[in-house]
């Protein structure tokens, strides 16, 4: 973990101007800078950065927060990912607590193979011969940073004439321990692929053999740094246009991520070596996009889309499957130039639920009726999974291909599986309660008069944020829109005093008119009137602070 001291020292050392204009640009407004926001389409620019408070805020969309926030939103990244990229950019050198491992030495382990892999492959024509054989270009070569290893003995010599820890480099992942109790190369005679992590920073390699290896393809294991169930393979590259688009295509393998990219379809990535897994949809989720999954057409390809069809479809992800036929695969096909054939293979495809529902029909004997009955159990039991209003349409798409009546397919829906509907209430702008919360976000004593005598209600539409204060919770947009905005004051005490008596004037000239109107126990509305009229009203008018009485509710 990066130690808090080291954090603060980053915070205090940049400017959260310079930071964002390394993205977009800025243009001086005030004491602040504006700009059209990143985060959302607009024309007038809402995007507001103050280098006197050190955040920004979209009056727009609400997004907000420091430096670090803005990297993590615009970059995808976690925070520990922003602080990292940050600290990189600014050449600030970050601490990590005792408990926490940096992994410095394995990171640097990976960062000079990766150059050397790279120097290897400049001067080996053989592997130079067979990518250019499969069609990738000099360009894509550089774009994918790609290298080769000869021998065992070649890895294990690099490693000592560079001084670094063998120990080490096991830990990443790139040498083992043998039998015999001597280190190895785990690489050896392949074109090598370098695996990143989506912040950009090596993770590990992947190599596809040279020789007669029986296995073609091997990763990294799995180590501290390297996960290959939560990566994937060109997202580093692919990120920027998957926002962009709104949409993400998912292959098998490192060559159908670099032809895609070569020819113009820059959004694609690709699983390390094994099926798609829960721990790759939080990626996906970060981008909001529409799932592609280009598979080969073989029955390895089918079972694995299946498989991904239904855990996407089941999770809420909308998308489609694309199947290539015989034998096809993108990299042929780019390798081939049939660029326009591909595109249409890639603009089609069948939705994720329907190709579920098309699968488990295709395992069963349906002319069978007992065979039938099975297919329509299995189907309906994928359709339970879904979000209901979801699952109406597919049933719809299952009477079609099971060509029966879509009432085969329901089954009774708890309340509790119904789609919850939330009001989305508009906030109706009031100055004089920005002007409170204001005064209370720079005197925090401010907070304790406030509460002193109203309650939270008082506040209306900044009911929120007046509890988030209340909590020292300042990520609240509301809360970081008003710090921002320059027009609304900061009040002294005074004048804080004064406009907490106007609410509480407020409050009870409405509570009068409605005890009129409302049915009431006649002594009890009497007294409550008369409290109201000589006592609390007069002392408020005469500048007394006079503390809101819970039981005055109605």
């Amino acid at each position: 973990m990066i130690s808090q001291n080291s954090i603060e020292t980053l915070k205090s050392s940049i400017d959260i101007v310079d930071v964002i204009s390394n993205y977009i640009e800025l243009k001086k407004a005030g004491a602040n800078f504006k700009a059209l926001c990143p985060f959302h389409g607009e024309k007038t620019p809402s995007f507001v950065v103050s280098p006197k408070k050190q955040i920004f805020h979209c009056f727009g969309c609400g997004i907000g927060g420091d430096a670090i926030k803005f990297v993590m939103e615009y970059e995808k990244l976690s925070y520990k990912e922003a602080v990292e990229k940050l600290a990189s950019m600014y050449n600030i050198r970050l601490t990590y607590d005792k408990n926490s491992a940096s992994y410095s030495d394995e990171k640097r382990i990976l960062e000079l193979l990766e150059h050397w892999y790279k120097s290897n492959l400049i001067k080996n024509q053989f592997a130079l011969d067979y990518l250019k054989n499969r069609g990738i270009s000099q360009k894509s070569i550089e774009r994918f940073a790609l290298g080769y290893v000869d021998s065992s003995s070649s890895v294990l010599n690099f490693l000592k004439s560079s001084q670094l820890p063998l120990p080490k480099a096991v830990d990443a992942g790139v040498i083992a321990i043998g039998e015999d109790g001597k280190y190895y190369a785990r690489l050896t005679n392949r074109i090598i692929f370098p695996i990143y992590n989506q912040a950009g920073s090596i993770i590990g390699f992947g190599g596809r053999t040279l020789g007669n290896h029986p296995a073609k393809y091997i990763n990294s294991p799995q180590t501290k740094l390297f996960d290959k169930s939560r990566v994937f393979y060109g997202y580093h590259l692919a990120k920027n246009e998957i926002y962009n688009r709104g949409e993400i295509i998912i292959t098998e393998g490192y060559l159908d991520v670099i032809m895609l990219h070569q020819a113009g379809f820059t959004n694609a990535v690709a699983t390390l070596g094994t099926a798609l897994t829960p721990h790759h949809l939080p990626l996906i989720k970060k981008t909001n996009a529409k799932v592609i999954l280009a598979y080969d057409g073989d029955k390895a390809g089918i079972n694995a889309a299946y498989k991904a069809s239904l855990m996407l479809s089941q999770s809420g992800y909308e998308g489609r499957v694309v199947i290539f036929p015989g034998g096809k695969d993108p990299a042929d096909m780019v390798a081939q130039n049939s660029i326009n054939e591909l595109k249409e293979y890639l603009n089609g495809g069948t939705d994720l639920g329907v190709f579920v529902i098309e699968q488990i029909k295709s395992k069963y004997d349906i002319n069978n009726p007992h065979q039938k009955n099975l297919a329509i159990n299995e189907v309906k039991s994928y359709l339970k999974g879904l979000n209901p209003i979801v699952r109406e349409s597919y049933i719809l798409e299952a009477s079609r291909i099971f060509a029966i009546a879509p009432a085969y397919f329901k089954s009774k829906v708890s309340k509790d599986m119904q789609p919850k509907v939330t009001k989305q209430s508009s906030i109706t702008k009031d100055p004089a309660w920005e002007a409170l919360l204001k005064s209370m976000m720079k005197n925090n004593h401010f907070i304790d008069i406030a509460l002193d005598v109203l309650d939270f209600h008082f506040a209306k539409d900044y009911e929120q944020a007046f509890r988030d204060l209340a909590n020292n919770n300042l990520d609240n947009p509301i809360l970081r829109g008003i710090e921002i905005d320059d027009s609304v004051p900061v009040l002294s005490e005074d004048e804080f005093k004064k406009q907490l008596i106007q609410e509480l004037i407020v409050y009870y000239n409405s509570l009068l008119k409605k005890l009129k109107l409302i049915n009431l126990d006649y002594n009890k509305k009497s007294y409550l009137i008369r409290k109201i009229k000589t006592d609390i009203l007069p002392r408020l008018k005469k500048g007394e602070l006079v503390a809101y009485e819970s039981n005055f509710t109605i």
